[in-house]
C-alpha cells in the first residue's frame, strides 16, 4: 500500500507542477486551484509513506520519478523536447531508482 501511496503523491505532484506552469505565475485562478489542491494532495499521502519508510529513500523516489514525469508530461503538453544530455540524465536517475529497489537494505519489500 505504500508504493500506491507515494505512486499518488508522484502523480499529484507532477499535475501540480504542469498546472503551475499553466497559471503564468499563479495569475490564472483555475490552474492555480489544480496547484494547491495537488500539492496538498502530495503532501498529504507523501507524510503518509514517511511514517514508513526512510526519508531519504522517499524523496529520491519523488523526485527522480517526479523529474522524469514531468519532463515527459511537458514534452507532450508543452512541446518541450529533452535533447539528448537530458535523456541520458534521466535514465540515470531511472537507473538510480531501479538500483535503489533492487539492492538498498533500506527498501521494504
Amino acid at each position: 500500500m505504500l508504493y500506491w501511496y507515494l505512486a499518488i503523491a508522484i502523480v499529484a505532484e507532477v499535475a501540480g507542477t504542469i498546472a503551475l506552469k499553466a497559471s503564468d505565475g499563479l495569475t490564472q485562478v483555475a490552474p492555480t486551484i489544480i496547484v494547491i489542491v495537488a500539492y496538498a494532495t502530495a503532501f498529504y499521502f507523501l507524510s503518509l509513506v514517511l511514517k514508513t519508510l526512510p526519508v531519504g529513500l522517499v524523496y529520491a523516489l519523488w523526485s527522480g520519478m517526479g523529474i522524469v514525469f514531468i519532463t515527459i508530461v511537458s514534452a507532450i503538453v508543452f512541446k518541450q523536447i529533452p535533447d539528448a544530455a537530458a535523456i541520458v540524465g534521466m535514465s540515470l536517475i531511472v537507473l538510480g531508482v531501479v538500483v535503489i529497489n533492487v539492492f538498498s537494505k533500506t527498501v521494504v519489500h
